[in-house]
C-alpha cells in the first residue's frame, strides 16, 4: 500500500489505493503516527500523502442536514452508535478520523487523520486538528485548540498521551507532545518555540516541544529585551508533578487542589 501511495504521489493516479488508506484510517487500522515499544513516536509520511491525495481526488458536494447546508469535499463520519461513540449536536467528526469506543465529543470538532483514544472527552468547542494523536482517558476542556498538520508530509502532529488533562482555552500546536498524565492549566499556549520552564528546583530547567509525564503546567511570562524595551513574552511553567496513581481521577483532583490550578 505504501508503494502504491508513493507512486500516486509521484504522478501515477491510484484512487483505489487512496480510498483504501482512508477507509483504514477511519476504522483505526492505520494511524499517521505510532508509538513503538520503547516509547518513541514515528510519523508515517506516506499516510500524510494519502490524505493530501484524497483532498486532490475528492469532489466538492453540497450536503444538507436539516436546515443546514454545507459545501465540502470530506463527508462526516458515520455509524457512530455501532462504534460506541457519543457525538452531541452540533459536534463534527470528519471521515478519516478514528474515535475509539467510549469517547464523548461535545459540540466540538475532530478533523481528518486524527486519532482519539477510548474514554476521552472532547469538550464543548474543543478542536482536534488534522492528524493529531490523542490518547486514552484524555480530557480536552472547553475551547481547547489542538493544532493539525498535513504539510509537509512527515511533519510531526500534536500528540497528547494517555491520561493527560488539557485545561480550558489551552492551545497546543506545531507538533508539541504532552506526555502521559500531564496537566495543563487553563490558557496554556504551547508552540514548538514556547519555553517550557521547570521551576520546581533551585534553578530553572528550560526545554521546548515536550511536556514531561505527569507535569503540572500553568501559563507564565519571562522578560525579553527588544529594541523598544523589555517586555514579558509567553512561556509555560512546570510547577509540580502529579503523583503516580492507579486512580487517575483521584490523582488529578488532588493535584488541582494542591497547586490551585485553574482549569
Amino acid at each position: 500500500m505504501k508503494a502504491r501511495i508513493d507512486a500516486a504521489w509521484n504522478g501515477t493516479p491510484d484512487r483505489e489505493a487512496v480510498n483504501e488508506v482512508m477507509d483504514r484510517l477511519d476504522r483505526g487500522l492505520l494511524r499517521v503516527a505510532t508509538k513503538d515499544d520503547e516509547g518513541r513516536w514515528q510519523v508515517h509520511s506516506w499516510i500524510h500523502r494519502a490524505i493530501l491525495l484524497y483532498f486532490r481526488y475528492a469532489e466538492m458536494k453540497v450536503v444538507e442536514l436539516g436546515p443546514y447546508e454545507y459545501h465540502d469535499k470530506i463527508p462526516l463520519k458515520r455509524n457512530l452508535a455501532a462504534q460506541g461513540v457519543r457525538l452531541v449536536p452540533p459536534g463534527h467528526i470528519r471521515y478519516g478520523a478514528h474515535v475509539e469506543p467510549g469517547c464523548v465529543v461535545m459540540p466540538g470538532y475532530v478533523n481528518i487523520g486524527a486519532y482519539v483514544g477510548a474514554g476521552t472527552m472532547v469538550d464543548t468547542w474543543a478542536t482536534v486538528g488534522s492528524c493529531a494523536q490523542i490518547g486514552r482517558d484524555v480530557h480536552l476542556s472547553g475551547g481547547v485548540g489542538i493544532g493539525g498538520v498535513l504539510e509537509p508530509p512527515g511533519a510531526t502532529p500534536v500528540i497528547i498521551e494517555d491520561g493527560a488533562f488539557i485545561g480550558s482555552r489551552s492551545i497546543v500546536v506545531e507538533g508539541v507532545r504532552v506526555e502521559e498524565e500531564a496537566v495543563l492549566g487553563a490558557n496554556v499556549v504551547l508552540t514548538a518555540s514556547t519555553p517550557i520552564i521547570d521551576v520546581t528546583g533551585p534553578t530553572e530547567v528550560v526545554t521546548k516541544g515536550v511536556v514531561p509525564a505527569r507535569s503540572v503546567v500553568i501559563p507564565g511570562t519571562r522578560p525579553k529585551r527588544f529594541p523598544a524595551g523589555e517586555y514579558g513574552v509567553p512561556c509555560a511553567l512546570i510547577i509540580g508533578r502529579r503523583s503516580r496513581s492507579t486512580d487517575r481521577k483521584t490523582s488529578l483532583n488532588r493535584v488541582l487542589r494542591e497547586f490551585a490550578v485553574a482549569v
